[in-house]
């Protein structure tokens, strides 16, 4: 083998790094969008259920309130 064979055969192996690389960078890319869009809704729904949560609390407050109203009516 001689030394251009050599260098062609590395310039080779580069190139099939380089592209496997660059699949890799796409790839990492598509796992973290995906993760980035996960958190997202994860946040919303967070977000969601801290909402229903107060509401259902409010709604308790009224109710005893409303429960308190009557007894003393009675």
């Amino acid at each position: 083998m001689t030394a251009k064979d050599d260098i062609a055969s590395v310039a080779g192996q580069l190139a099939t790094l380089t592209r496997a690389v660059e699949e890799m960078a796409e790839q990492l890319k598509s796992l973290r969008e995906g993760a980035l869009s996960q958190q997202e809704r994860s946040d919303v729904q967070q977000e969601r259920i801290e909402l229903a949560a107060k509401e259902l609390t409010d709604v308790s407050d009224r109710l005893q309130s409303a429960a308190n109203a009557l007894r003393a009516s009675i």
